[in-house]
């Protein structure tokens, strides 16, 4: 199907939600922003669980909301699941029969046996929410929403209600959900590590507004943001495991832009990986070192240059193949080296690691 479409103005207490998207047609978009900046606002007005000023909602080739036209399709009629922050399952059902209840509800007759392996629940079917450890519970919630066969799934927080060691029970299988669900998810958090694990679109929402929107690595490495609030600038470089050096304890990793060596995470080679560097590990030349203890050297090319948070920092972005990175260095090297815009460089990766 087609992308989504996103348009809404929500009044609040507080604030204004005022918002217009676009956004692909399956993977996870995040939806990220400090507490009062609307994400959960955004979620219930996809929902139809918000009275707005001016809305249009279109999934793929369906209209859900239109105000111009007069159109409201209620909630109810919206073929969406909606995975809240707490489980929410009917205590005096058990799973399976959790399971049934959405599926009758939503008039659908598709088996539930994918579902089960999808989400690794099928040993859980005739236990009682209550007898779940959380992580079991928020899989089961999962699995019901999807089990309505919904055309977009709506996720507020889902890992918030949960401990470090549940969330990381969780996490994989929502990259599995990711991988193999041909749906667009919309994913609430305020977590920068989730964010950068899961997504696969970023948008930034403030006061209500869109800051930025779209892909995941472009929008983590624009100059212009300098960093997801709250985390620390860098940029996110999808690739493959390639290489073990078992004597050293090192793995690599190709990316579209060259390769990098990392700690071995023990995974088996093929393996589809994500790497984090930050800005403050990347440091510039214009000559090949001659002898260096950094082993990850990258040949780019300076694509922008941004004011850094100090007077005394500049934050440069570079273009290593069809890949960014960002460097912060300072000012007086910029001038230094006579960085600019289409200058060749020499990236310096001191320290990268997998998202996890």
């Amino acid at each position: 199907m087609s992308g989504l479409a996103i348009a809404l103005r929500i009044p609040r207490r507080d604030f204004v939600l005022d918002v217009d998207l676009r956004l692909p047609a399956d993977g996870i978009t995040a939806i990220f922003g400090p507490s009062g900046s609307g994400k959960t606002t955004l979620l219930r007005g996809v929902a139809g669980l918000e009275r707005p000023e001016r809305a249009r909602v279109v999934i793929g080739d369906a209209a859900w909301e239109d105000s111009e036209r007069g159109l409201v399709l209620p909630t109810h009629r919206r073929p969406l699941g909606y995975v809240f922050q707490e489980a929410s399952l009917f205590d005096h059902l058990d799973v399976a029969g959790n399971l049934r209840f959405a599926r009758k509800r939503s008039g659908s007759a598709a088996p539930l046996e994918p579902l089960l392996d999808l989400l690794g629940i099928a040993s859980l079917l005739h236990r009682r929410p209550h007898e779940l450890s959380g992580g079991e519970r928020q899989r089961v919630a999962i699995a019901r929403a999807l089990a309505t066969q919904p055309r977009i799934l709506l996720l507020d927080e889902p890992l918030a209600a949960v401990d470090l060691a549940r969330r990381r029970e969780i996490l994989p299988w929502l990259e599995k959900l990711r991988d193999e669900l041909e749906i667009p998810m919309l994913y609430v958090t305020h977590s920068g590590d989730e964010v950068a694990r899961l997504a696969d679109h970023l948008v930034l929402l403030e006061g209500g507004r869109v800051r930025a929107s779209g892909p995941l690595a472009e929008t983590l490495a624009r100059v212009d943001l300098a960093a997801v609030p709250g985390e620390e600038a860098g940029a996110l470089l999808g690739g493959t495991l390639v290489e073990r050096d078992a004597r050293w304890q090192l793995a690599q990793v190709r990316f579209a832009g060259g390769t990098l060596w990392i700690a071995d995470p023990g995974l088996p080679m093929g393996q589809a990986v994500r790497v984090r560097v930050l800005a403050r590990d990347v440091s510039l030349a214009l000559q090949p070192p001659a002898a260096s203890s950094i082993q990850n050297v990258l040949a780019c090319t300076v694509r922008a240059i941004a004011p850094g948070a100090h007077p005394s920092q500049a934050l440069v972005q570079l273009a290593c193949g069809e890949s960014l990175l960002l460097a912060r260095v300072t000012a007086r090297a910029v001038d230094a080296l006579g960085l600019a815009e289409g200058v060749p460089v020499l990236a310096q990766v001191k320290s990268a690691a997998l998202v996890a």
